[in-house]
């Protein structure tokens, strides 16, 4: 990379930085807009759940239908933990995140061996399983469809108790999962998770350990899912089984196909298109499903890629018309 290149990305980075922190200032004391902010904080945390998504599918290939069961155990578990450990938020959302990335592993090391529509089944029945249990639990510990109450997060007694608070946590969480997940894509896992989407024979073929490496990219997914899960519940303060129906399950896949897969900014620009049309279809809610399934049909149609393939493709093409413009310039010159 050149010298402007780096500098050129620096400049990207540090604009980015400043519009990302004034962005709830603005919303709240420019606009009076605190409703703005707490969608940035699900921006944010939908932006986590849809990267552990990606992961999943947009980098090793397998398709999940059953992810919002992560995200009930990140909500629920976290939840529980506190209520009834009695251990502190922060650490029952990380703690949280573990056993879902444990169920994640188990789950993965026998569908490991399942493609396509059996894999798709086999995620939409775990995830009905967990919909029915916490509807439905033994004992009434989840609350069933009354839900349960839950508190903020607070650390040493400073309490997240605004928006503005939780939009800071969130981003700084949301920064390190993208860091993480960018390391990720660029080293050997990651490498080795592209040779399986491509081709799992042929990576079999060359040594990778196919069932292994589908393994870690469950689990990690779990976990991203699970903190975000995790960090809604404490966003809201209540869960209740409704949230983490099928519907929320396809919303997610829905959200990763519409920007774009493999790449960081893919989920950032299909959340942020989702929610758009979730603001802008509040009047039809009962006919949302029914929107979604024919954007995604025309999404899958004309933008394979997704937003941010589109930007994606578009940016190269004028970059290389500029190239080739500049070439038949100097062309001239030497004429």
């Amino acid at each position: 990379m050149t010298t402007i290149a780096k500098k050129n990305n620096l400049v990207k980075t540090l604009v980015i930085a400043v519009l990302a922190i004034a962005l709830p200032f603005v919303f709240r004391f420019a606009f009076d807009w605190n409703y703005g902010v707490q969608l940035a904080c699900f921006f944010l945390l939908y932006t986590i759940a849809i990267s552990g998504l990606d992961i999943l599918f947009g980098l090793s290939g397998q398709i999940s239908m059953g992810h919002a069961a992560f995200f009930a155990i990140g909500a629920y578990g976290s939840v529980m933990i506190h209520d009834y450990a009695k251990i502190p938020i922060f650490f029952s959302m990380i703690l949280a995140a573990i056993i879902a990335t444990l169920i994640g592993a188990a789950l993965a090391y026998p569908a490991s061996k399942l493609v396509f529509h059996f894999l798709s089944l086999a995620t939409i029945a775990f995830g009905e399983v967990v919909y029915q249990f916490v509807s439905q639990s033994p004992g009434n510990i989840t609350g069933n469809f009354t839900g349960k109450f839950t508190e903020t997060i607070s650390f040493f007694g400073y309490k997240l108790n605004s928006f503005t608070k939780y939009y800071f946590f969130s981003l700084i969480a949301a920064v390190i999962f993208l860091l993480v997940k960018n390391n990720l894509i660029h080293s050997r896992v990651g490498r080795a998770l592209t040779a399986i989407r491509e081709n799992s024979h042929a990576a079999e073929g060359m040594g990778v350990d196919v069932r292994k490496y589908k393994i870690i990219a469950f689990a990690v997914s779990a976990f991203y899912t699970a903190y975000a899960g995790a960090m809604y519940a404490h966003l809201v303060r209540y869960i209740s089984p409704d949230t983490f129906a099928y519907k929320q399950s396809v919303m997610f896949m829905t959200m990763l196909l519409f920007g774009g897969t493999a790449s960081i900014a893919g989920p950032m620009s299909g959340v942020l298109a989702v929610q758009l049309l979730n603001e802008g279809l509040r009047s039809a809610e009962k006919y949302q499903m029914f929107i979604y399934g024919i954007l995604l049909l025309i999404v899958i149609v004309v933008m394979p890629g997704g937003i941010s393939g589109v930007v994606r493709d578009t940016v190269k093409s004028i970059k290389e018309k500029k190239a080739a413009k500049e070439l038949k310039g100097d062309d001239k010159k030497v004429c």
